[in-house]
């Protein structure tokens, strides 16, 4: 999708997100203006227990340029009182695999594009910055959090420890000290803040859900990067939970990531000169659903972003559209056997705790949809084997305990 300068007002800007994932239920969302208008959105939200426990670790970066001694926001918040105005400076939003929001200021250019690390909980910001006649001071506020997706911190009081090694910065948020956070940049220097408390981030869409919709973060400190002029150049800005995160450029994440696109479009057989943009779309799209289970060591199908993880009959209703369509087969196979590692009296789970997670068991169809979804593997693929060797004793006992307890 492709948004100018003549639709990137405030009413398309704050109805229209974008979000990208990790592969292992971690993911990065928020809205074409960089405005977050849900609790669930942020630029790292990351699984502590893939794909579960997600947590909202870096909520968003508030980017400013000085040109000439005068200070230019670029970022759009929005509060009960107020809406920053950062939006009215860019130019474009576009995302193909990755989103890209460019800016202008004056003859100063700014280009900037987020990825997630494929496999990590760690996500990359570039920054390409083009001054013109005069220099540019860029200043990067990461605004950072550390809470459960599905709550909010309102009215929270941080309590911030920072260990900071030339441009890397590790933060403790709140005495969480098992989960550390790091923050990384390529060049530039951050200035410790102390107590620097954003305060009433107003999420619009979780007030017309009837949720609490305010929420405090923490702003640990800003990086400032001198640009002379008529320069070019590119910055790295790195989150993580992932401690070796100096090496990173986020140039090459990018890299990687479209060329891991690039095979799944290949690999699908589906794209033609008609229908291409469309089809790779579908594929991308597709694409965020499919997460790994560490814990299983295993894929699965995440049922829908932001609330869910896997629920088994909405991952069996989408396995073909996904995995067998796009000829995704080795991973079919695998969420094949995610569905019935813990069937139970025959029925296969229908979700996992996003706690702990336990089989849920919730649903009577999900164990018949499993049928349903063999067979369409054996249509696409003749796979007989996999199924007698890896699936047909379980569907045996699925039809004994329906065939038994519908008697009772």
């Amino acid at each position: 999708m492709k948004f100018t300068k003549e639709t990137l007002n405030l009413e398309n800007g704050l109805n229209k997100e974008w979000l990208i994932t990790n592969g292992i239920g971690g993911y990065s969302s928020s809205t074409i203006i960089g405005a977050n208008v849900r609790k669930y959105s942020g630029l790292l939200i990351a699984p502590l227990t893939p794909p579960a426990r997600r947590f909202l670790i870096l909520s968003k970066i508030d980017e400013s340029l000085e040109v000439r001694g005068r200070k230019y926001d670029l970022y759009t918040n929005v509060g009960k009182e107020y809406i920053s105005k950062g939006f009215e400076y860019q130019e474009e939003f576009e995302k193909e695999i990755v989103p890209t929001f460019r800016y202008k200021v004056g003859t100063t250019q700014i280009t900037k594009t987020i990825c997630m690390e494929y496999g990590k909980n760690t996500v990359g910001v570039h920054y390409k910055v083009k001054t013109g006649g005069a220099k540019a001071k860029l200043t990067l506020a990461p605004i950072v959090n550390f809470r459960d997706f599905h709550i909010v911190n309102e009215n929270h009081e941080f309590e911030l420890r920072q260990e900071i090694y030339k441009g890397k910065v590790k933060l403790v948020v709140d005495r969480n000290s098992q989960t550390p956070i790091y923050m990384h940049i390529s060049e530039g220097n951050y200035i410790e803040h102390q107590n620097d408390t954003f305060r009433n981030m107003f999420y619009i869409e979780e007030e017309k859900r009837g949720f609490s919709a305010e929420e405090n973060h923490v702003v640990p400190g800003v990086y400032e990067i001198e640009i002379p002029a008529k320069t070019e150049k590119e910055i790295s800005f790195v989150c993580s939970l992932e401690a070796n995160i100096e090496e990173i450029d986020v140039k090459d994440l990018i890299e990687k990531e479209t060329k891991r696109m690039q095979e799944i479009f290949e690999k699908s057989g589906l794209i033609n000169k008609k229908d291409e943009k469309l089809i790779k779309k579908l594929l991308v799209a597709s694409d965020n659903f499919v997460a790994y289970r560490p814990n299983f060591s295993l894929h699965t199908i995440i049922a829908g972003y932001p609330w869910f993880l896997d629920w088994g009959r909405d991952s069996l209703i989408a396995f073909e559209g996904l995995l067998l369509v796009t000829k995704r087969f080795e991973i079919a196979k695998e969420v094949l056997k995610t569905m019935i590692r813990d069937v139970k009296y025959g029925l296969v789970p229908n979700g996992y705790s996003g706690y702990d997670n336990r089989p849920l068991y919730n649903s009577v169809d999900a164990s018949l949809l499993l049928f349903e979804q063999v067979q369409k593997y054996i249509d696409y693929t003749g796979d007989y084997e996999f199924v007698k060797k890896e699936i047909y004793k379980t569907m045996q006992d699925v039809i004994e305990n329906y065939t038994k307890r519908s008697r009772c």
